[in-house]
């Protein structure tokens, strides 16, 4: 273990000798970045957590930094809605798997905590998080409540102080259970997801409901460009299973190999 000591270099009168301390003194700084790096929890592929904030309820709600900062930045999402949980498995085996190479990718595995731990797409004071955000906003009642005010809740404000902080050039925000990718705007891009994903396309509209959305926000506000992926009902293990390698080449990106180290 490479270790240092403060040393006064007036007290040494060898040039050649005060030349080698100042080496040895920055041999760790020269070292550490080439280092692989284990996150603390102990996933090879997480090279840094962020709690982005809390729930209604007290939930934290935590982004997973994989990746080479300096790389595209790309944020993937999931349980935005409670009640929507297969998605997640995409994220969560991308976190637990081997180091991400050639992108920048923050995971948030689990938007909404407190609808998943109740099992309801709202939040714990009956919002939908995905009606919440102040483009567009309309006061929506029933399965599409949208809150008191724009950004009325905690969630939401948590996840606009992370996507402005992060300014990611593409979000993919995973939901159930329409089986299709959003193709409405920037359809080149989306075909593309939709291809890689083996899922069909379609404008998700959402009819009269479509207001105070997250997408439709952070599309407004930032030129990066953000985009719905909705699964099915019911997935196939397989499907998901395949799903994060599939995302990865999307974007020109890799798993595999220790962090920090590129590939021969």
């Amino acid at each position: 273990m490479l270790t240092s000591r403060v040393v006064d270099v007036r007290r040494l009168r060898r040039p050649s000798l005060v030349a080698a301390v100042l080496s040895l003194a920055l041999l760790p700084a020269l070292l550490m970045p080439w280092q692989p790096t284990v996150a603390a929890d102990g996933r090879s592929a997480v090279i840094g957590t962020l709690v982005l904030g809390r729930s209604a309820q007290g939930r934290k709600i935590v982004a997973y930094h994989l990746g080479e900062p300096g790389q595209k930045k790309v944020v993937l999402i999931s349980l935005m809605h409670g009640n929507e949980p297969a998605p997640r498995r995409i994220l969560t085996d991308l976190r637990d798997g081997a180091p991400v190479h050639d992108l920048n990718l923050w995971l948030v595995p689990v938007y909404n905590p407190d609808g998943f731990a109740h099992h309801t797409r709202k939040n714990a004071h009956g919002v939908d998080p995905n009606r919440n955000y102040p483009y567009k906003w309309v006061p929506l009642d029933g399965n599409y409540e949208s809150g008191s005010k724009p950004a009325s809740e905690r969630e939401t404000r948590a996840m606009m102080r992370f996507l402005t902080k992060v300014k990611p050039a593409y979000v993919l925000s995973f939901h159930q259970p329409l089986h299709a990718v959003d193709v409405t705007e920037r359809p080149t891009f989306s075909k593309r997801v939709a291809r890689a994903l083996d899922l069909p396309m379609s404008r998700l509209t959402c009819g009269s409901t479509c207001h105070g959305t997250m997408t439709m926000w952070f599309n407004h506000k930032f030129p990066g460009f953000a985009l719905t992926v909705e699964y099915g009902a019911h997935p196939l293990r397989a499907r998901l299973r395949t799903a994060p390698d599939k995302i990865l080449r999307l974007f020109g990106a890799w798993r595999g190999g220790v962090n920090g180290v590129p590939r021969n």
